[in-house]
Protein backbone atom coordinates (compact mmCIF):
# COMPACT_ATOMS: atom_id res chain seq x y z
CA UNK A 1 0.00 0.00 0.00
CA UNK A 2 1.90 3.04 -1.21
CA UNK A 3 0.50 6.02 0.72
CA UNK A 4 0.88 9.41 -0.96
CA UNK A 5 1.84 10.97 2.34
CA UNK A 6 4.99 8.88 2.23
CA UNK A 7 5.61 10.42 -1.18
CA UNK A 8 8.63 8.84 -2.82
CA UNK A 9 9.88 6.89 0.18
CA UNK A 10 8.74 3.58 -1.32
CA UNK A 11 9.86 4.34 -4.85
CA UNK A 12 13.06 6.07 -3.97
CA UNK A 13 14.49 8.48 -6.42
CA UNK A 14 17.65 10.36 -5.62
CA UNK A 15 21.03 8.68 -5.33
CA UNK A 16 22.07 8.63 -1.67
CA UNK A 17 25.31 8.90 0.22
CA UNK A 18 26.30 5.79 2.17
CA UNK A 19 24.16 5.35 5.28
CA UNK A 20 25.79 5.88 8.62
CA UNK A 21 26.84 2.81 10.59
CA UNK A 22 24.27 3.63 13.28
CA UNK A 23 21.47 3.69 10.71
CA UNK A 24 22.62 0.43 9.15
CA UNK A 25 22.84 -1.28 12.52
CA UNK A 26 19.46 -0.06 13.76
CA UNK A 27 17.05 -2.99 13.97
CA UNK A 28 13.38 -2.73 13.03
CA UNK A 29 12.52 -3.16 16.70
CA UNK A 30 14.68 -0.22 17.67
CA UNK A 31 13.38 1.89 14.78
CA UNK A 32 9.76 1.19 15.63
CA UNK A 33 10.30 1.85 19.32
CA UNK A 34 12.11 5.10 18.60
CA UNK A 35 9.33 6.33 16.32
CA UNK A 36 6.60 5.30 18.75
CA UNK A 37 8.29 7.07 21.65
CA UNK A 38 8.51 10.25 19.59
CA UNK A 39 4.73 10.49 19.29
CA UNK A 40 2.72 12.40 21.83
CA UNK A 41 -0.49 10.68 22.93
CA UNK A 42 -2.49 12.88 20.56
CA UNK A 43 -0.31 12.02 17.58
CA UNK A 44 -0.17 8.26 17.91
CA UNK A 45 -1.66 6.04 15.24
CA UNK A 46 -5.24 6.21 16.48
CA UNK A 47 -6.61 4.24 13.54
CA UNK A 48 -3.92 1.54 13.44
CA UNK A 49 -4.05 1.04 17.20
CA UNK A 50 -7.64 -0.21 16.75
CA UNK A 51 -6.68 -2.77 14.09
CA UNK A 52 -5.65 -6.45 14.45
CA UNK A 53 -1.96 -5.90 13.78
CA UNK A 54 1.27 -6.24 15.72
CA UNK A 55 1.49 -3.13 17.89
CA UNK A 56 4.73 -1.37 18.79
CA UNK A 57 4.13 -2.16 22.47
CA UNK A 58 4.07 -5.90 21.67
CA UNK A 59 7.55 -6.01 20.15
CA UNK A 60 9.72 -8.52 21.91
CA UNK A 61 6.80 -10.20 23.73
CA UNK A 62 7.53 -13.84 22.94
CA UNK A 63 4.43 -15.00 24.82
CA UNK A 64 2.22 -13.81 21.97
CA UNK A 65 1.48 -16.63 19.48
CA UNK A 66 2.53 -16.43 15.84
CA UNK A 67 -0.33 -16.53 13.36
CA UNK A 68 -3.78 -14.93 13.00
CA UNK A 69 -4.58 -12.28 15.61
CA UNK A 70 -8.36 -12.44 15.15
CA UNK A 71 -10.04 -15.61 13.93
CA UNK A 72 -12.70 -15.64 11.20
CA UNK A 73 -16.29 -14.93 12.10
CA UNK A 74 -19.41 -16.14 10.28
CA UNK A 75 -19.83 -14.17 7.05
CA UNK A 76 -23.29 -13.14 8.24
CA UNK A 77 -21.54 -11.17 11.01
CA UNK A 78 -19.49 -9.16 8.53
CA UNK A 79 -20.87 -5.69 7.90
CA UNK A 80 -23.03 -6.03 4.78
CA UNK A 81 -23.37 -2.36 3.87
CA UNK A 82 -20.58 0.01 2.79
CA UNK A 83 -19.11 2.38 5.33
CA UNK A 84 -20.77 5.76 5.67
CA UNK A 85 -18.95 8.72 4.17
CA UNK A 86 -19.52 12.47 4.36
CA UNK A 87 -22.62 13.24 2.29
CA UNK A 88 -20.62 14.83 -0.55
CA UNK A 89 -18.94 11.50 -1.47
CA UNK A 90 -19.87 8.02 -2.56
CA UNK A 91 -17.95 4.74 -2.74
CA UNK A 92 -17.90 2.97 -6.10
CA UNK A 93 -16.41 -0.16 -7.64
CA UNK A 94 -13.95 0.63 -10.43
CA UNK A 95 -14.25 -1.63 -13.47
CA UNK A 96 -10.80 -1.54 -15.03
CA UNK A 97 -12.13 -3.32 -18.13
CA UNK A 98 -13.88 -0.03 -18.87
CA UNK A 99 -11.57 2.26 -20.81
CA UNK A 100 -13.25 5.31 -19.28
CA UNK A 101 -12.89 4.09 -15.68
CA UNK A 102 -9.32 2.87 -16.21
CA UNK A 103 -8.45 6.30 -17.61
CA UNK A 104 -9.94 7.95 -14.52
CA UNK A 105 -7.85 5.77 -12.19
CA UNK A 106 -4.77 6.44 -14.31
CA UNK A 107 -5.37 10.21 -14.19
CA UNK A 108 -5.88 10.23 -10.42
CA UNK A 109 -2.68 8.26 -9.78
CA UNK A 110 -0.67 10.25 -12.32
CA UNK A 111 -1.57 13.54 -10.66
CA UNK A 112 -1.77 12.58 -6.99
CA UNK A 113 0.23 9.43 -6.27
CA UNK A 114 3.85 9.08 -5.11
CA UNK A 115 6.31 11.88 -5.83
CA UNK A 116 9.77 12.68 -4.53
CA UNK A 117 10.41 15.26 -1.82
CA UNK A 118 11.64 17.85 -4.33
CA UNK A 119 8.47 17.39 -6.42
CA UNK A 120 10.62 16.98 -9.52
CA UNK A 121 9.47 13.40 -10.21
CA UNK A 122 6.11 11.62 -9.89
CA UNK A 123 5.09 8.04 -10.55
CA UNK A 124 3.30 7.52 -13.85
CA UNK A 125 1.90 4.00 -14.23
CA UNK A 126 0.45 3.23 -17.64
CA UNK A 127 -3.08 1.86 -18.00
CA UNK A 128 -1.55 -1.39 -19.27
CA UNK A 129 0.56 -1.63 -16.12
CA UNK A 130 -2.45 -0.98 -13.87
CA UNK A 131 -4.53 -3.68 -15.55
CA UNK A 132 -1.63 -6.12 -15.24
CA UNK A 133 -1.04 -5.26 -11.57
CA UNK A 134 -4.70 -5.28 -10.54
CA UNK A 135 -6.28 -8.05 -12.62
CA UNK A 136 -4.37 -11.28 -11.91
CA UNK A 137 -6.07 -14.70 -12.02
CA UNK A 138 -8.96 -14.88 -9.56
CA UNK A 139 -9.06 -11.14 -8.82
CA UNK A 140 -12.16 -9.54 -7.32
CA UNK A 141 -13.48 -6.49 -9.14
CA UNK A 142 -15.14 -5.41 -5.89
CA UNK A 143 -11.66 -4.88 -4.38
CA UNK A 144 -10.98 -1.98 -6.77
CA UNK A 145 -12.60 0.80 -4.79
CA UNK A 146 -13.02 4.41 -5.82
CA UNK A 147 -14.38 7.48 -4.11
CA UNK A 148 -16.38 9.96 -6.18
CA UNK A 149 -17.78 13.41 -5.52
CA UNK A 150 -21.53 12.90 -5.78
CA UNK A 151 -22.30 16.06 -7.72
CA UNK A 152 -19.48 16.03 -10.26
CA UNK A 153 -18.81 12.25 -10.27
CA UNK A 154 -15.10 13.10 -10.18
CA UNK A 155 -12.88 10.26 -8.92
CA UNK A 156 -10.90 11.64 -5.95
CA UNK A 157 -9.57 8.54 -4.16
CA UNK A 158 -8.71 4.93 -4.91
CA UNK A 159 -7.56 1.79 -3.11
CA UNK A 160 -7.12 -1.73 -4.40
CA UNK A 161 -6.47 -5.28 -3.31
CA UNK A 162 -5.68 -8.50 -5.13
CA UNK A 163 -5.84 -12.05 -3.76
CA UNK A 164 -2.54 -13.82 -3.18
CA UNK A 165 -1.38 -17.10 -1.66
CA UNK A 166 1.55 -16.35 0.62
CA UNK A 167 3.61 -18.95 2.45
CA UNK A 168 4.64 -17.80 5.92
CA UNK A 169 7.09 -20.39 7.20
CA UNK A 170 5.11 -23.62 6.66
CA UNK A 171 1.62 -22.10 6.51
CA UNK A 172 0.07 -21.00 3.20
CA UNK A 173 -2.23 -18.04 3.80
CA UNK A 174 -4.74 -16.63 1.32
CA UNK A 175 -4.63 -12.89 1.79
CA UNK A 176 -5.19 -9.55 0.10
CA UNK A 177 -2.23 -7.58 -1.21
CA UNK A 178 -3.19 -3.93 -0.80
CA UNK A 179 -1.79 -1.27 -3.13
CA UNK A 180 -2.37 2.03 -4.93
CA UNK A 181 -3.93 3.87 -2.01
CA UNK A 182 -4.30 7.40 -3.34
CA UNK A 183 -6.28 10.43 -2.14
CA UNK A 184 -6.55 13.70 -4.05
CA UNK A 185 -4.06 16.20 -2.61
CA UNK A 186 -6.78 18.70 -1.69
CA UNK A 187 -8.70 16.12 0.35
CA UNK A 188 -5.95 14.67 2.52
CA UNK A 189 -7.13 16.48 5.64
CA UNK A 190 -10.60 14.91 5.42
CA UNK A 191 -9.67 11.58 7.07
CA UNK A 192 -10.85 9.63 4.04
CA UNK A 193 -7.96 7.14 4.11
CA UNK A 194 -9.19 5.16 7.17
CA UNK A 195 -12.63 4.83 5.58
CA UNK A 196 -11.12 3.54 2.34
CA UNK A 197 -9.03 0.99 4.24
CA UNK A 198 -11.98 -0.17 6.35
CA UNK A 199 -14.17 -0.52 3.26
CA UNK A 200 -11.56 -2.62 1.49
CA UNK A 201 -11.18 -4.75 4.64
CA UNK A 202 -14.95 -5.27 4.72
CA UNK A 203 -15.05 -6.40 1.09
CA UNK A 204 -12.09 -8.72 1.62
CA UNK A 205 -13.83 -10.36 4.60
CA UNK A 206 -16.95 -10.89 2.52
CA UNK A 207 -14.81 -13.24 0.38
CA UNK A 208 -13.86 -15.13 3.58
CA UNK A 209 -10.30 -13.77 3.50
CA UNK A 210 -9.01 -12.42 6.80
CA UNK A 211 -5.38 -11.37 6.29
CA UNK A 212 -3.63 -8.73 4.18
CA UNK A 213 -0.14 -7.58 3.25
CA UNK A 214 0.94 -4.06 2.32
CA UNK A 215 4.02 -1.88 2.01
CA UNK A 216 4.76 1.80 2.47
CA UNK A 217 7.66 4.11 3.18
CA UNK A 218 5.91 5.33 6.32
CA UNK A 219 6.61 3.76 9.72
CA UNK A 220 3.30 2.40 11.01
CA UNK A 221 2.55 -0.26 13.62
CA UNK A 222 4.52 -2.50 13.01
CA UNK A 223 6.94 -3.43 10.18
CA UNK A 224 7.72 -7.13 9.79
CA UNK A 225 10.83 -6.12 7.86
CA UNK A 226 12.33 -3.06 6.22
CA UNK A 227 14.06 -3.20 2.83
CA UNK A 228 16.07 -0.68 0.88
CA UNK A 229 16.09 0.00 -2.83
CA UNK A 230 19.39 0.02 -4.67
CA UNK A 231 19.75 1.56 -8.11
CA UNK A 232 22.05 0.94 -11.05
CA UNK A 233 22.36 3.86 -13.45
CA UNK A 234 21.88 2.94 -17.10
CA UNK A 235 21.72 6.40 -18.67
CA UNK A 236 23.95 8.52 -16.41
CA UNK A 237 24.11 11.65 -18.57
CA UNK A 238 20.31 11.99 -18.72
CA UNK A 239 20.07 11.35 -14.98
CA UNK A 240 22.55 14.16 -14.30
CA UNK A 241 20.74 16.49 -16.71
CA UNK A 242 17.34 16.05 -15.01
CA UNK A 243 18.69 16.28 -11.45
CA UNK A 244 18.13 12.63 -10.58
CA UNK A 245 21.81 12.05 -9.87
CA UNK A 246 24.84 14.21 -9.10
CA UNK A 247 28.52 14.13 -9.97
CA UNK A 248 30.97 14.65 -7.14
CA UNK A 249 32.97 17.85 -7.42
CA UNK A 250 36.18 15.93 -8.17
CA UNK A 251 34.63 13.84 -10.97
CA UNK A 252 33.99 14.53 -14.68
CA UNK A 253 31.05 13.64 -16.91
CA UNK A 254 33.22 11.50 -19.18
CA UNK A 255 34.58 9.46 -16.29
CA UNK A 256 31.11 9.17 -14.74
CA UNK A 257 29.61 7.85 -18.00
CA UNK A 258 32.49 5.42 -18.46
CA UNK A 259 32.10 4.10 -14.90
CA UNK A 260 28.53 3.00 -15.67
CA UNK A 261 29.21 1.70 -19.16
CA UNK A 262 27.78 -1.76 -19.88
CA UNK A 263 28.74 -4.46 -22.39
CA UNK A 264 27.12 -4.17 -25.82
CA UNK A 265 25.79 -7.74 -25.72
CA UNK A 266 24.66 -10.31 -23.17
CA UNK A 267 27.14 -13.08 -22.37
CA UNK A 268 25.04 -16.05 -21.23
CA UNK A 269 24.60 -18.77 -23.90
CA UNK A 270 20.95 -19.66 -24.43
CA UNK A 271 19.53 -16.44 -22.95
CA UNK A 272 16.25 -15.59 -24.68
CA UNK A 273 12.88 -14.00 -24.01
CA UNK A 274 10.42 -16.19 -22.10
CA UNK A 275 7.66 -17.81 -24.20
CA UNK A 276 4.32 -19.36 -23.17
CA UNK A 277 5.66 -22.92 -23.37
CA UNK A 278 8.29 -21.99 -20.73
CA UNK A 279 5.68 -21.42 -18.01
CA UNK A 280 5.85 -24.91 -16.38
CA UNK A 281 9.67 -24.85 -16.22
CA UNK A 282 9.78 -21.30 -14.86
CA UNK A 283 7.10 -22.16 -12.28
CA UNK A 284 9.16 -25.13 -11.05
CA UNK A 285 12.33 -23.04 -10.80
CA UNK A 286 10.53 -20.26 -8.95
CA UNK A 287 8.75 -22.57 -6.52
CA UNK A 288 12.02 -24.29 -5.56
CA UNK A 289 13.83 -20.96 -5.23
CA UNK A 290 11.21 -19.38 -2.96
CA UNK A 291 11.33 -22.28 -0.47
CA UNK A 292 14.40 -20.76 1.20
CA UNK A 293 12.61 -17.59 2.35
CA UNK A 294 10.48 -17.20 5.47
CA UNK A 295 7.74 -15.30 3.64
CA UNK A 296 7.14 -15.74 -0.09
CA UNK A 297 4.38 -16.13 -2.68
CA UNK A 298 3.04 -19.59 -3.46
CA UNK A 299 2.58 -19.15 -7.22
CA UNK A 300 0.78 -21.67 -9.43
CA UNK A 301 1.34 -21.89 -13.20
CA UNK A 302 -1.54 -19.55 -14.02
CA UNK A 303 -0.04 -16.89 -11.78
CA UNK A 304 3.44 -17.40 -13.20
CA UNK A 305 1.96 -16.96 -16.68
CA UNK A 306 0.27 -13.73 -15.64
CA UNK A 307 3.11 -12.19 -13.64
CA UNK A 308 6.15 -13.30 -15.63
CA UNK A 309 5.21 -13.79 -19.26
CA UNK A 310 6.61 -10.77 -21.16
CA UNK A 311 4.23 -7.87 -21.70
CA UNK A 312 5.36 -4.89 -23.77
CA UNK A 313 6.53 -1.96 -21.63
CA UNK A 314 5.32 -3.76 -18.48
CA UNK A 315 7.18 -7.03 -17.82
CA UNK A 316 10.33 -8.56 -19.26
CA UNK A 317 11.46 -12.11 -18.46
CA UNK A 318 14.46 -13.85 -19.98
CA UNK A 319 15.16 -17.55 -19.56
CA UNK A 320 18.40 -19.46 -20.01
CA UNK A 321 17.89 -22.54 -22.19
CA UNK A 322 20.70 -25.10 -22.15
CA UNK A 323 22.10 -25.48 -25.68
CA UNK A 324 22.76 -29.17 -24.95
CA UNK A 325 19.45 -30.49 -23.61
CA UNK A 326 17.14 -27.43 -23.94
CA UNK A 327 16.44 -27.44 -20.20
CA UNK A 328 15.44 -24.08 -18.69
CA UNK A 329 18.04 -23.56 -15.98
CA UNK A 330 17.75 -19.90 -14.95
CA UNK A 331 15.65 -16.80 -15.51
CA UNK A 332 15.65 -13.09 -14.70
CA UNK A 333 12.76 -10.63 -14.79
CA UNK A 334 11.99 -6.97 -14.30
CA UNK A 335 8.92 -4.78 -14.64
CA UNK A 336 8.95 -1.25 -16.02
CA UNK A 337 7.08 2.00 -15.66
CA UNK A 338 7.87 5.68 -15.91
CA UNK A 339 8.23 8.71 -13.66
CA UNK A 340 7.06 12.08 -14.91
CA UNK A 341 9.82 14.72 -14.87
CA UNK A 342 9.02 18.33 -13.97
CA UNK A 343 11.29 21.27 -14.67
CA UNK A 344 13.35 19.79 -17.52
CA UNK A 345 13.23 21.31 -20.98
CA UNK A 346 14.72 18.22 -22.64
CA UNK A 347 13.01 15.25 -20.95
CA UNK A 348 9.49 14.47 -19.75
CA UNK A 349 9.86 10.91 -18.39
CA UNK A 350 12.31 8.65 -16.59
CA UNK A 351 12.08 5.01 -17.64
CA UNK A 352 12.58 2.73 -14.67
CA UNK A 353 13.18 -1.02 -14.39
CA UNK A 354 12.46 -2.83 -11.13
CA UNK A 355 14.02 -6.23 -10.51
CA UNK A 356 11.35 -8.89 -9.97
CA UNK A 357 12.15 -12.60 -9.51
CA UNK A 358 15.54 -13.96 -10.58
CA UNK A 359 16.49 -17.61 -10.24
CA UNK A 360 20.01 -18.89 -10.78
CA UNK A 361 20.84 -22.61 -10.79
CA UNK A 362 23.53 -22.95 -13.50
CA UNK A 363 24.37 -19.37 -14.44
CA UNK A 364 26.04 -17.27 -11.70
CA UNK A 365 23.57 -14.71 -10.37
CA UNK A 366 25.99 -11.82 -11.00
CA UNK A 367 26.30 -12.85 -14.67
CA UNK A 368 22.54 -13.29 -15.01
CA UNK A 369 21.86 -9.84 -13.56
CA UNK A 370 24.61 -8.26 -15.67
CA UNK A 371 22.75 -9.55 -18.71
CA UNK A 372 19.50 -8.15 -17.30
CA UNK A 373 21.18 -4.72 -17.11
CA UNK A 374 22.32 -5.03 -20.73
CA UNK A 375 18.78 -5.96 -21.83
CA UNK A 376 17.33 -3.02 -19.87
CA UNK A 377 19.86 -0.63 -21.39
CA UNK A 378 19.00 -1.86 -24.90
CA UNK A 379 15.33 -1.10 -24.11
CA UNK A 380 16.37 2.53 -23.47
CA UNK A 381 15.61 2.35 -19.74
CA UNK A 382 17.34 4.86 -17.48
CA UNK A 383 17.69 3.15 -14.09
CA UNK A 384 17.52 -0.46 -12.87
CA UNK A 385 16.27 -0.73 -9.27
CA UNK A 386 16.32 -3.71 -6.91
CA UNK A 387 15.27 -4.27 -3.32
CA UNK A 388 17.83 -5.81 -0.99
CA UNK A 389 15.36 -8.68 -0.43
CA UNK A 390 16.08 -12.35 -1.16
CA UNK A 391 19.61 -12.82 -2.58
CA UNK A 392 19.76 -9.50 -4.39
CA UNK A 393 22.39 -7.94 -2.15
CA UNK A 394 24.94 -10.47 -3.43
CA UNK A 395 25.20 -8.75 -6.83
CA UNK A 396 24.96 -5.07 -5.82
CA UNK A 397 28.64 -4.32 -5.31
CA UNK A 398 30.06 -6.02 -8.38
CA UNK A 399 27.39 -4.57 -10.69
CA UNK A 400 27.78 -1.03 -9.29
CA UNK A 401 24.41 -0.59 -7.63
CA UNK A 402 24.14 2.23 -5.10
CA UNK A 403 21.67 2.67 -2.21
CA UNK A 404 18.92 5.21 -2.82
CA UNK A 405 16.90 7.28 -0.38
CA UNK A 406 14.26 5.84 1.92
CA UNK A 407 13.08 2.44 3.05
CA UNK A 408 10.20 0.17 2.11
CA UNK A 409 8.43 -1.24 5.16
CA UNK A 410 6.40 -4.47 4.98
CA UNK A 411 3.28 -5.08 7.06
CA UNK A 412 0.87 -7.93 7.73
CA UNK A 413 -2.75 -7.31 8.70
CA UNK A 414 -4.31 -9.74 11.18
CA UNK A 415 -1.20 -11.91 11.29
CA UNK A 416 1.55 -11.77 13.89
CA UNK A 417 5.18 -12.79 13.47
CA UNK A 418 7.16 -13.39 16.64
CA UNK A 419 10.29 -11.86 15.16
CA UNK A 420 10.96 -9.28 12.48
CA UNK A 421 12.60 -10.62 9.34
CA UNK A 422 15.89 -9.75 7.73
CA UNK A 423 15.54 -8.49 4.13
CA UNK A 424 17.25 -11.69 2.98
CA UNK A 425 14.36 -13.68 4.50
CA UNK A 426 11.71 -11.79 2.50
CA UNK A 427 10.59 -13.34 -0.79
CA UNK A 428 7.56 -11.15 -1.52
CA UNK A 429 8.07 -8.28 -3.97
CA UNK A 430 5.44 -5.51 -4.15
CA UNK A 431 4.65 -3.60 -7.34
Amino acid sequence: MADNDARAENSLLHQSNASSENEIDMSIDALASTVQESFSVSKRHKFWETQPILQFKDLGDTSLPEGPIQHPTPLTDVKQEPYILPSAYELVTCDLDSEEVCSEVYTLLTNHYVEDDSRMFRLNYSKEFLRWALCPPGYFRSWHIGLRVKNSKKLVAFISGIPAKIRIRDAVVLLAEVNFLCVHKKLRSRRLTPVMIKELSRRVRLENIWQAAYTTGAVLPTPITSCEYWGRLLNPKKLIDVGFSRIDAWDTMARYINFYKLPEQTTTPGLRKMEPHDVPAVARLLKNYLKQFVLAPDFDENEVEHWLLPKEDVMDTYVVESPENHEITDFCSFYTFTWSIFGSQDYSVLKMAYSYYNVSTKTPLVQLMSDALVVAKKKDLDVFNALDAMLNETFFSELRFLPVDGKLNYYLYNYRLKHVLRPSEMGLLPL
